[in-house]
């Protein structure tokens, strides 16, 4: 049953380090119009240090590749980079990395009638009992997940992965 639901990871996990160097990207100071244009300022104004923006539990994030198109339907895409943070604790509607039965699984926790299991985002994934597994581990909870919106960089992290 696990290899319907596996979810592998092509890279190791890369764990952040606690001792991080801040690093301030600029930041512009107006916000982006995504309906009618808006006039645009000449000139960056503040910084944003990612890390901060990302990571809230520096020694207990990682980052784990997506393969697989199970979480389309939440905007995880195959090849996104999850941000996931093992110390929060697992709730009804958070997206969480499973391990089930020793397979890997991004899905979202959700009760139903009184039960949790885990669902897909897509319509072609049925809901998974977790009472079907002899061994169940939320691994951690996904708290945001970068993707590229550039097509040529997309097709490079497909053919670096492994598949479900």
């Amino acid at each position: 049953m696990t290899s319907d639901v596996a979810m592998e990871f092509s890279e190791p996990l890369l764990h952040l380090r606690s001792e991080r160097k801040q690093q301030i990207l600029p930041l512009a100071s107006e916000h982006v119009a995504a309906g009618f244009p808006s006039p645009a300022e000449d000139y960056i104004e503040i910084g944003i240090d990612l890390n901060e923006q990302l990571i809230r539990h520096p020694a207990s994030t990682f980052f784990l590749r997506v393969s697989g198109h199970s979480m389309t339907g939440v905007g995880i895409h195959n090849g996104d980079l999850l941000v996931v943070d093992r110390s929060l604790d697992a709730r009804p509607g958070h997206i969480v990395v499973a391990i089930l039965d020793g397979a890997f699984t991004l899905k979202q926790l959700v009760r139903h009638r009184g039960v949790l299991r885990l669902e897909a985002a897509h319509s072609n994934y049925p809901p998974l009992d977790l009472a079907c597994f002899g061994d169940v581990q939320i691994w951690g909870v996904a708290v945001h997940s970068i993707h590229s919106l550039n097509p040529a960089q997309q097709i490079s992290h497909s053919t670096q992965r492994l598949h479900e």
